[in-house]
């Protein structure tokens, strides 16, 4: 999974990045200090892991990972090349979910680049920008399409309806993800590839001293909520700077600092639950001496698809999944008594993996 981190210069966006990746991206007091995207792999924690470790004592452990990329700030004009825009547009492009950070604190000694701080400008300054990038991409997808309608082919006259219409939304100022679209109608934007399609989390950048209260009472946060439920994305409350002083912590004194904020967990752990469910990620597990390990999945995918996760043969040649969920294996105490007790089930091609899933597959090829 690639997350790319976005945002207006100045809202703590590189800060946020060194602190989630502890990457050493450079932050700093004026704009387009991100020039190049910077990239940095975290390990998705997941205390199953940590626990089939205990039991399997492998020699080899291998967590799921999220790459995240820090792109350079953005500013009005983007679309047509302003600033870093075409840079821009292109790193965005790769990404499969956009983390957009918003800035929603006051600070006199951080500047904005507008002057002020209104997190709904600051996020429609840069949804304008992707939406006119968007509508160019659109008006060459539909002369295409009416020059395949002068063929004679009408099954495009339906392409072309759907088109006009997505391209009268954008054209309103609202985003691609925010329409209703059946499934043939996302199928039609398949090689489409546009950026108000893909699915966003807007991280509302609080202040330190307001960080424990902020999900109940900042009126700033509050607006992006409301602008976000409208438009179908997820939104977190983070404060970089808290996550800044986190990074540098070991795990111990990690939970004694969220202990002592009265918070649950970090920005981090927050951020990747939000991304997996975002996107509609699990995980299953693979486990014994050699390596234990988890592996990323699509919600629905069915067993032979898992396998090929692993290795294409794995898929080709599927005959069985002996699979045990992570809750009974625990309960048991090893797979030798979760067999016994009859817990290790063996499906076929037609099951549905689920999150947390421990699976050995059988194949031949």
């Amino acid at each position: 999974m690639k997350l790319g981190i976005v945002g207006l210069p100045n809202v703590g966006k590189s800060t946020l990045f060194n602190a989630i990746t502890q990457a050493g991206a450079e932050s700093a007091n004026y704009p387009f200090c991100t020039i190049e995207p910077n990239v940095g792999t975290v390990l998705v924690p997941d205390t199953r892991i940590d626990e089939l470790v205990k039991m399997h004592q492998p020699d080899k452990v291998t967590y799921a990972t999220i790459e995240f990329v820090d792109i350079a700030g953005l500013v009005k004009g983007a679309s047509k090349g302003e600033g870093l825009g075409n840079k821009f547009l292109s790193n965005i492009r790769e990404v499969d979910a956009i983390v957009h950070v918003v800035r929603a604190f006051e600070d006199p000694n951080i500047v904005h680049v507008e002057g002020s701080v209104d997190p709904i400008r600051d996020i429609e300054t840069i949804n304008l920008e992707l939406i006119l990038s968007d509508l160019e991409i659109l008006d060459r997808r539909i002369d295409r399409t009416k020059k395949a309608l002068k063929g004679g082919d009408k099954k495009f006259q339906s392409q072309l309806d759907f088109y006009e219409r997505l391209h009268e939304l954008l054209e309103s100022g609202k985003t691609a993800r925010s329409m209703d679209m059946t499934d043939e109608e996302l199928e039609m934007l398949q090689d489409v590839a546009l950026l108000t399609l893909k699915p966003v989390i807007y991280a509302a950048n609080v202040a330190e001293d307001e960080y424990s209260d902020a999900e109940t009472n900042n009126p700033m946060v509050e607006k992006i909520r409301a602008f976000a439920k409208e438009e179908k994305s997820g939104v977190m409350v983070i404060s970089a700077r808290i996550e800044e002083e986190i990074s540098a912590l070991d795990k111990e004194e990690k939970q004694m600092f969220l202990d002592e904020l009265g918070v649950a967990e970090s920005g981090l752990d927050k951020l990747i639950k939000a991304s997996y469910e975002l996107l509609g990620l699990i995980s299953y597990l693979t486990a014994g001496k050699p390596e234990v390990r988890a592996w990323t999945i699509t919600k629905g995918t069915k067993a032979p698809q898992a396998a090929g996760k692993i290795h294409t043969d794995f898929e080709r040649g599927f005959i069985r999944a002996e699979v045990v969920a992570y809750d009974d294996l625990m309960d048991c105490g090893s797979m030798v008594a979760a067999k016994e007790k009859g817990l290790v089930r063996s499906e076929g091609k037609e099951y549905v993996v689920k999150d947390g899933d421990i699976i050995l597959f059988r194949f031949n090829v």
